[in-house]
């Protein structure tokens, strides 16, 4: 019946642990702008358990069967349908978002790319909006495991732009500030950052 799902290992394995923060995160936000929808695991686990939230999937349009396949599997009612938003071609057109979620996104971008994304979220969250943004990062220009130093020469060698430094992140995202650091399992992070 929903043929179209994509189906991503790694989401499967750190959707709980990332909604346990959510919970916390988000508790005053109303809707939710996620930049890299992927598949549409992560919203499709989320949302239910965010009642309170209106979420907003972006990906290309390439990946937007599998995220409507995902969100009406689980019936979420509190979903909008995906539209495209590609750092740095795609317009801003969501100003009334009071917070954003991204996963696993910045170290496939270029550093040019993960630069506006930084750039354009802190330029467009609402004061007191709150961003939450997963995956594994670099911690004072050291790698925090081996593993994340093997996983980022992967991604070089596959074209990709490779594992941020938090330091540098802190730099593109002013005048948003870093309120939180959470590791989560495999060496990976969410960052919680708020305008």
């Amino acid at each position: 019946m929903f043929n179209n799902k994509d189906f991503s290992q790694a989401c499967e394995n750190n959707k709980a642990p990332i909604l346990e923060q959510l919970l916390v995160q988000f508790a005053n936000q109303a809707k939710i702008l996620e930049i890299g929808s992927g598949t549409g695991q992560h919203v499709a686990y989320f949302a239910p358990a965010l009642p309170h939230l209106i979420w907003q999937p972006t990906d290309i349009p390439d990946n937007h069967g599998s995220i409507n396949a995902w969100v009406e599997e689980a019936k979420c009612t509190n979903v909008l349908p995906p539209v495209p938003f590609f750092i740095g071609v795609d317009d801003w057109l969501f100003d009334d978002v009071s917070g954003v979620f991204s996963a696993n996104t910045t170290h496939i971008m270029q550093p040019n790319e993960a630069k506006l994304m930084m750039e354009t979220v802190a330029h467009h969250l609402p004061l007191s909006g709150i961003f939450c943004q997963y995956g594994p990062f670099n911690i004072d220009g050291k790698f925090t495991s081996h593993s994340n130093a093997q996983f980022d020469q992967s991604l070089r060698q596959r074209g990709y732009g490779g594992i941020r430094d938090i330091a540098e992140l802190q730099q593109w995202a002013k005048p948003l500030s870093l309120l939180e650091m959470i590791q989560l399992p495999a060496n990976n992070h969410l960052l919680v950052w708020q305008k």
